[in-house]
């Protein structure tokens, strides 16, 4: 009887990473993937562009939950999805949705891997990442944002490693927030223009937009946001 209780709680703690499964699985298997390209886009530009034009509010709400359920489910098509809100809503508008919609998603990643799996796996590496998570704690605020800023690691890497790390809500929520807005932002604002490339016909990638110096740019935030930690060690050695 105690063994059949315990199976049943775990299997209602894993019940939210298997909803999750599931609805990435049934994504891919409807072959929507293969639908959410720049192609489409610019095949529906007009489309969608109408629809905004006539129903501004009901766009936001659907754009901003929409956004937050393919991150909230690690839908791989966050680049796109980004620069739809640049072209939907300019850039400034497009920014804050996103924002909003990405930290919302990340947010429930966060609190599904930490409730449903966190404390099993943080048991099982403990004894060797135990060193880093007392490094974390000096500066979580820094780390967390260096993190965000650095355009290297996998979003849906930076959504769970402070799972396991024992991170704060409300800490990983402001981090999230204020650390995807820098890039966020180049997308949208690459977004914002595609108007007049759908409109001249002329070939676009998103490779090509991106520049080195906004990747550089980008990078050099991460490790400006460093700096106080780098600060506080040297402090303590001396």
């Amino acid at each position: 009887m105690v063994q059949q209780s315990t199976t049943v709680r775990r299997l209602r703690r894993l019940l939210p990473v298997l909803v999750v499964a599931a609805l990435l699985i049934a994504l891919f298997a409807s072959g929507v993937h293969r639908q959410v390209n720049f192609e489409t886009l610019q095949a529906h530009h007009a489309e969608l562009s109408a629809f905004v034009e006539g129903n501004l509010v009901l766009a936001v709400v659907v754009y901003v939950l929409a956004y937050a359920f393919l991150t909230g489910i690690s839908f791989p098509a966050a680049s796109l999805v980004t620069l739809l809100g640049g072209f939907l809503f300019g850039w400034l508008l497009g920014t804050v949705l996103t924002v909003v919609g990405a930290t919302a998603g990340a947010t429930a990643v966060f609190l599904v891997a930490r409730t449903s799996v966190g404390e099993a796996l943080w048991e099982r590496v403990k004894p060797f990442a135990g060193r880093m998570e007392e490094g974390f704690r000096d500066g979580e605020f820094n780390y967390l944002l260096f993190l965000r800023l650095l355009p290297v690691f996998p979003f849906w890497v930076v959504n769970l490693l402070p799972a396991f790390l024992g991170v704060r809500t409300g800490m990983y929520m402001l981090t999230t927030f204020i650390g995807i807005i820098p890039g966020t932002a180049v997308y949208n604002v690459i977004g914002d223009g595609l108007g007049e490339v759908f409109e001249t016909g002329a070939e676009f990638s998103l490779e090509n937009a991106v520049s080195t110096e906004i990747v550089v740019g980008l990078a050099g935030l991460a490790v400006i946001a460093l700096v106080p930690v780098v600060v506080r060690k040297i402090r303590a050695r001396r």
